[in-house]
C-alpha cells in the first residue's frame, strides 16, 4: 500500500479546477519531486496531505486513511506524523531560531523542558544552525532561515516532510546546500519527502520520481532518467525551457 496517494482529486476555486482529476502514489522512503509552471496546483497539492485544503471530489490517503473523511483526533494523528516547510519560511520574528523550532513540540506534544531542549538541538544540529540557535530570523540569512525552517519541520521525526519551493529566493550556492540537505536528511532520518520545486535540474538530480503537473493534469510521473528522456511533447517542451534535452540529466553539486 502507497504512503500518500491521490485518488481522482478535483479542486476548484469560484468553478475553476485547479486539479483537474489528479492521481498519483508515493512509497515509503521516496523523494518525490512535484514540478511544473506557476498557478499549476502544485502548492495546492502539498496542502492537501495535512487538510489545508480538502478536495472538491476524490480521495486524498495517507497511510491509507482517506485525511478529508477523518475526525479531529484521527487528523491530529495524521498531522503529527508530517512536517511541512513553508515557502516563506514562516518564522515568527520575535522568537529565536531554537524557540521557533520547539514551537511544533510546545504546542503539539506533552514532552517535558529537557527532552524538548534535546529534540531542538538535535534539530539544528541536523541542519546546521547550532550556532544560530540564539538568533532571531531578521539577523540571519534567508538560507539560515530556510534552514530554520526545515528543522522545525523535522523536530518531531516527522516520517513525512512536504517542502514548498525549499530553495525559491536563494542564491545557487545555498540553493545547492538545501537540496543537498534534503536528499542527506530523507536518508538519516528515513523520511519520505514530497518537493514542490521550480528547479527542474535540482530535481532531477536527486529525485526518486518526478511528477510534471500543468494546468491541473498529471502529465507524466517518471523516474529522472526516463523523464529526461520523454518523447512526451509537453514534458521535452518543459525540459527545453530549463535548458535541458536529449536525455541528459546534469547532476549538481554543492
Amino acid at each position: 500500500m502507497p504512503l500518500l496517494e491521490f485518488r481522482n482529486v478535483v479542486k476548484r476555486f469560484d468553478g475553476a479546477a485547479v486539479l483537474d482529476g489528479v492521481s498519483f502514489s508515493i512509497e515509503k522512503g521516496e523523494i518525490f519531486c512535484i514540478v511544473g509552471p506557476s498557478g499549476t496546483g502544485k502548492s495546492v497539492t502539498l496542502k492537501h496531505f495535512v487538510r489545508l485544503l480538502s478536495p472538491t471530489s476524490g480521495q486524498v490517503l495517507v497511510d491509507g486513511v482517506d485525511v478529508s473523511a477523518c475526525s479531529g483526533r484521527e487528523l491530529a494523528k495524521i498531522r503529527g506524523r508530517i512536517g511541512y516547510l513553508f515557502q516563506g519560511g514562516a518564522l515568527l520574528a520575535w522568537k529565536t531560531v531554537a524557540e521557533n523550532v520547539a514551537l511544533p513540540l510546545e504546542e503539539c506534544t506533552r514532552l517535558k523542558r529537557g527532552e524538548i531542549d534535546a529534540r531542538v538541538a538535535e534539530a539544528l544540529a541536523a541542519t546546521g544552525l547550532s550556532a544560530a540557535a540564539d538568533k532571531y530570523p531578521p539577523e540571519i540569512s534567508g538560507g539560515m532561515q530556510k534552514r530554520a525552517g526545515l528543522a522545525r519541520a523535522i523536530v518531531r521525526r516527522s516520517d513525512i516532510v512536504l517542502y514548498d519551493e525549499p530553495t525559491s529566493g536563494l542564491d545557487p550556492v545555498t540553493a545547492l546546500s538545501i537540496d543537498s540537505l534534503v536528499k542527506t536528511l530523507n536518508k538519516k532520518y528515513g523520511m519520505t519527502s514530497v518537493v514542490v520545486t521550480h528547479d527542474l535540474r535540482a530535481a532531477l538530480s536527486y529525485a526518486d520520481r518526478i511528477m510534471f503537473l500543468k494546468d491541473g493534469r498529471v502529465v507524466e510521473c517518471s523516474t529522472p532518467e526516463v523523464f529526461a528522456g520523454s518523447s512526451n511533447p509537453q514534458t521535452v517542451e518543459f525540459l527545453a525551457a530549463a535548458g535541458l534535452g536529449n536525455g541528459k540529466i546534469e547532476e549538481r553539486r554543492p
